[in-house]
């Protein structure tokens, strides 16, 4: 997440649609939406209804279902208002109502007293608990900027490497030529989900699917390849840096040992292709996103033909043809 606050006010501006919409709306509080979010979790506040404080998570969005509100109710009903007043000592970010329960008038005046949100969704507990951290774990997900383009080719996320001028853009628009999708141009957005899955998109729709062109300009692609040929991120799976051909680095032949390059501490197979004259870049691409997802199926390609060279030196016919058919048996 960027150095930018997250408050109970950019929860309920949050423009989430299908099955992301969280269907919030604020009953009370208002004067108090500008309370911070600072934990990507939620917490059910039953043992703090009923009066155990220890190891309360109250930094955390509170959410109230038909248990909680039921015995809320019981406590309003007998007077007992010891629990509720401890409870909003606490500085809770907001707490929400699920199911379309509203709660008892003691129990918002107690809210707004202390500064607390109270906030309302038609959604079910476990569905809208499935949803906020869904979307709390993306909006804290740790998050950097690279350059560099990304492309869907082959269902596979595949990010273009490189110095500027490699070819980078040229190459990604070759793909897209041949029925292959766009997420990015120039600059894109990594974040960590998960703690294990690398997301990638644009830094803003508005410009995600622009191309630079040397020597032909801003390009827009889905005006020119219709909107088949972009999506708005992808899971990043294989990086593919693209450098100018070196005429005395030894290159990788054979392919048995994988390297991996570190994006926000999860480790992403990288693939180092040179760049020259007479190689068909858009191609070569297309094989790494085949064989990549053979190797996610279980065919190691390459140590496949390893395992074959070697049970072929091991075989009669191998050492026939090194010895002489003499030595065969």
């Amino acid at each position: 997440m960027s150095d930018k606050k997250f408050t109970v006010l950019d929860l309920l501006d949050l423009n989430l649609k299908g099955h992301d919409s969280l269907n919030l709306r604020c009953i009370s509080g208002r004067n108090s939406l500008s309370r911070e979010i600072t934990i990507p979790d939620i917490n059910r506040p039953g043992l703090a209804l009923s009066g155990f404080f220890e190891s309360f998570a109250y930094s955390r969005v509170q959410v109230i279902g038909r248990g909680e509100f039921a015995y809320l109710n019981k406590l309003i009903q007998e007077d007992n208002f010891k629990s509720l007043e401890k409870l909003f000592e606490f500085e809770i970010p907001c707490i929400v109502c699920t199911h379309n329960l509203f709660p008892n008038e003691i129990f918002l005046s107690m809210a707004e007293a202390s500064g607390c949100p109270i906030l309302q969704t038609d959604l079910e507990s476990t569905d809208f608990s499935n949803r906020i951290l869904r979307v709390l774990s993306n909006i804290f997900a740790p998050r950097k900027t690279i350059h560099g383009v990304f492309v869907e080719v082959f269902g596979i996320g595949i990010l273009l490497t490189g110095e500027s001028g490699v070819g980078k853009s040229e190459t990604a628009l070759a793909l897209i030529e041949r029925g292959h999708r766009l997420v990015a141009d120039d600059t894109v957005e990594l974040r960590c989900v998960n703690g294990n899955t690398i997301m990638g998109s644009g830094p803003a729709k508005f410009i995600s699917h622009h191309m630079e062109i040397r020597g032909l300009g801003i390009i827009n692609i889905p005006d020119l390849y219709g909107v088949g040929s972009i999506r708005d991120q992808k899971e990043v799976q294989l990086v593919v840096k693209l450098e100018e051909w070196q005429q005395n680095k030894v290159y990788d032949r054979v392919g048995t040992d994988t390297d991996k390059t570190d994006l926000l501490g999860v480790k992403i197979p990288l693939i180092e292709l040179p760049v020259k004259p007479g190689r068909n870049m858009p191609i070569i691409i297309e094989a790494a996103a085949k064989n990549e997802r053979l190797k996610s199926m279980g065919h190691f390609s390459a140590r496949e033909f390893n395992q074959n060279v070697l049970k072929w030196i091991e075989s009669s016919q191998a050492q026939a043809a090194y010895y002489g058919s003499e030595y065969s048996y």
